[in-house]
């Protein structure tokens, strides 16, 4: 329920709403496996979309100036009286801890837009961009193609936002930087495959990767950097 977030260091995550319909390849070997091994819960262990109500209590939130909310699904498959509790939740966490960040991620970031006015200012939102390139994608996931993740992400009228570029693929160097920059994020976290032995996807190598990072931070853009032993 509370645990260490796999994909941000330091994150913990809040999983009152847990499962996922995108099917990403690269999730299956890594959040779904682990839900299959430990969740007691027969639709956790499905990753089938569904809630835990019971976790909406304060006390059920984890100890971590980073709370990742939803971190081991995808909101855009919950009900909206769902959305509106967790915020709600949230809206009284952050009263009665105000240092606490709240990450609220979504590969169909328009998921968002009905609820941005009931946000606290300590809410960031997080899409993943593992490319920029449209080709091929539907063999990935079944998530909106990546443009057009961008496309919903950047029209968003929201000051706080994050990018995740992982596990990265390869791109076209120009044209992912500049929707980089265009999102004006607070931040980036950068990473590959952290199950290559399960899942093949087409990686840029380390080089290109370690020059995109060098123009984002050019920027004045945070990245973070995870599995990078390419």
């Amino acid at each position: 329920m509370a645990k260490g977030s796999r994909m941000y260091e330091g994150v913990k995550t809040w999983n009152v709403y847990k499962g996922c319909y995108f099917d990403c390849i690269y999730c299956k070997p890594s959040f779904q496996a682990i839900n299959k091994r430990v969740a007691s819960c027969k639709l956790c262990q499905n990753y089938i979309p569904h809630y835990h109500p019971e976790r909406l209590a304060l006390n059920k939130f984890p100890k971590s100036k980073i709370i990742f909310v939803c971190g081991n699904g995808d909101i855009t498959f919950a009900k909206k009286e769902w959305i509106n509790q967790i915020i709600e939740a949230v809206k009284l966490h952050s009263e009665k801890y105000p240092d606490v960040t709240y990450y609220f991620q979504s590969k169909h970031p328009l998921v968002f837009k009905p609820y941005l006015h009931k946000f606290p200012k300590s809410a960031v939102l997080l899409t993943t961009l593992e490319t920029n390139r449209n080709f091929g994608y539907d063999s990935i996931s079944n998530a909106p193609s990546p443009y057009y993740r961008w496309l919903d992400f950047n029209i968003l009228g929201y000051p706080r936002k994050i990018l995740t570029i992982e596990p990265i693929m390869d791109f076209d160097m120009l044209v992912f930087l500049q929707m980089i920059i265009d999102i004006n994020p607070e931040l980036v976290y950068v990473g590959y495959n952290s199950k290559p032995g399960s899942v093949k996807l087409e990686e840029p190598p380390i080089e290109k990767t370690m020059k995109l990072i060098q123009f984002i931070r050019e920027n004045e853009i945070e990245v973070i950097e995870k599995d990078m032993d390419r």
